[in-house]
């Protein structure tokens, strides 16, 4: 269960430094190419396994991405120096290219409320199942979909009859056909006469009629709707471990749902008091944990994750373990409860510990240790002094992801000017990479040494009086000036080796180490 980790960072081991490399690019505008708001990426998701990569855009869109294989990676190799690197065993990263897509959800208007509904794609989820057939969830603010995206697109072909059917049957065959009523049947194929009918009846005394079975030209078909349970924006989804239930969560409300029923769910937490006045904090994000069906957890806008199980009673909401960081919590300024509201969180792989990202940190927590995280990683720590002016331009509302590699000691996140975060657990140290998001990225490393274990209030840090160890003014920390128009929100990481798929504007970009 353990990774290595205790209650300091100075216990961490420190890993080999990544090197990390453009690997591909979709969707990069060209130079002078305005990019419309509708083309935005709003989400990014891994299926289990890494083959395939779904992208949810803010026109309702969902585009899939399949991984090449090994056939096609080795077709690209044409020196000698990269067949000698391949003889030599040297790891090769995946390589993604358009599978599909389709519109999932089209622009709506609520008449008993009078508010539009956008068609964007909030989050999408990946299905197991056990045949491996590719279900996709996607939702925007208020309705949730569960997609079958076709994995094989099948060429129609003739099947031969070979028995003799009698003409009592092939005329009842013959009408049903004639008057437009197609069979389907379960696996989407459907039967049509390929001969042309003379006088109206055909003749069926021999092997020279075929019947042609065609594929449906649909790239997904919908098999479920799941709405009219959120008063609220849908702000997570996550698919519970037993394959067979999900959840949804709002605001306010968090629904536990039946994949194979959509007319009904089960409110599991409540957080919306009798009186409005009496709100003190709202959901911001919730998920499943990776192998205990019983156990998730949701995070606030007033920085805390609570640990949920549902067997203790139905409605969870008072029975939950909280994780805060109480070293954190003192005098307040006006922005202490924005920049701490969590905007994301993600399980590690080996179901104890937690990755969380609010407005200024990263920070990383143990469920066994509920005072405070084993490690914080600061992500724009320049920008404490400016919270004013992002206060009213409303980018301090903006809700950054994070995701963790497989070890669950490497981390990444996202900043202003497109840049790539990247966080390895170190010796009492916040070490980072940060990469500009571009074909042509810039790489810089970020070294901000301590020579003691950090301890901080949030008075001193709302003033900006807090300092990492050492004046580390040289890196150029106040002298770097972000564009707050682009912002890299969204991130995915590989589940199986070092890749990081992430989002800058319309354009999906993807780095290897």
């Amino acid at each position: 269960m353990s990774m290595g980790l205790s209650s300091d960072t100075s216990s961490c081991d420190s890993p080999a430094a990544l090197d990390w490399k453009f690997s591909q690019v979709f969707g990069d505008k060209l130079p002078g190419e305005d990019v419309q708001d509708i083309d935005m990426i709003s989400a990014i998701e891994f299926d289990k396994n890494g083959s395939h990569l779904a992208v949810g855009d803010r026109g309702g869109r969902v585009v899939i991405f399949e991984s090449k294989g090994g056939k096609d990676d080795l077709l690209e190799v044409t020196s000698r120096n990269d067949l000698e690197r391949l003889d030599s065993g040297a790891s090769k990263h995946p390589r993604f290219q358009y599978k599909t897509e389709f519109q999932s959800h089209e622009p709506e208007f609520d008449y008993l409320k009078s508010i539009e509904i956008e068609e964007k794609i909030n989050k999408v989820k990946w299905c197991a199942t056990p045949n491996g057939s590719l279900f996709i969830l996607s939702t925007n603010d208020k309705t949730i979909k569960l997609w079958k995206v076709k994995d094989d697109v099948k060429r129609a072909k003739e099947m031969d009859i070979s028995q003799p059917v009698s003409s009592e049957n092939s005329l009842l065959a013959e009408k049903s056909f004639i008057n437009g009523q197609n069979q389907y049947f379960a696996n989407g194929h459907s039967l049509q006469w390929t001969e042309k009918m003379e006088n109206g009846v055909s003749s069926y005394n021999g092997g020279n009629s075929k019947i042609a079975c065609l594929e449906d030209a649909t790239p997904a078909r919908c098999r479920r709707v799941y709405a009219h349970a959120h008063d609220f924006n849908v702000n997570s989804i996550s698919v519970n471990s037993d394959c067979e239930t999900f959840l949804s969560g709002d605001d306010l409300r968090i629904n536990l749902w039946n994949l194979e029923v959509s007319n009904q769910c089960f409110n599991i937490i409540d957080m919306k008091p009798a009186n409005m006045e009496d709100l003190l904090e709202v959901i911001t994000a919730a998920e499943f944990h990776p192998s205990h069906c019983n156990l998730l957890a949701y995070s606030s806008s007033r920085g805390f994750i609570r640990l949920v199980d549902m067997r203790q009673s139905a409605l969870c909401d008072h029975n939950a373990r909280i994780l805060k960081d109480e070293e954190s919590h003192g005098p307040k300024s006006f922005f202490t409860e924005i920049i701490a509201s969590i905007t994301d969180l993600k399980f590690a792989n080996d179901g104890r510990h937690i990755l969380s990202r609010d407005y200024m940190n990263l920070k990383l927590w143990d469920m066994n240790m509920d005072a405070r995280p084993v490690a914080t990683f600061r992500i724009h720590e320049n920008l404490r002094p400016k919270l004013c002016d992002l206060y009213n331009n409303d980018a301090i509302f903006d809700k950054f992801e994070c995701c963790l590699a497989k070890d669950c000691l490497n981390f990444a996140t996202g900043s202003y000017s497109n840049l790539l975060r990247i966080f390895s657990c170190g010796s009492g140290s916040e070490e980072g990479v940060t990469i500009e998001a571009s074909k042509s990225p810039n790489r810089k490393t970020h070294v901000q040494t301590t020579s003691r274990p950090r301890r901080s209030s949030l008075s001193n840090l709302a003033r900006g009086f807090y300092r990492q160890g050492h004046d580390n003014h040289s890196a150029g920390s106040n002298e770097f000036s972000y564009d707050f128009n682009s912002k890299l929100l969204h991130m995915a990481w590989h589940p199986t080796t070092n890749l990081i798929a992430c989002a800058a504007g319309n354009s999906l970009l993807m780095y290897y180490a």
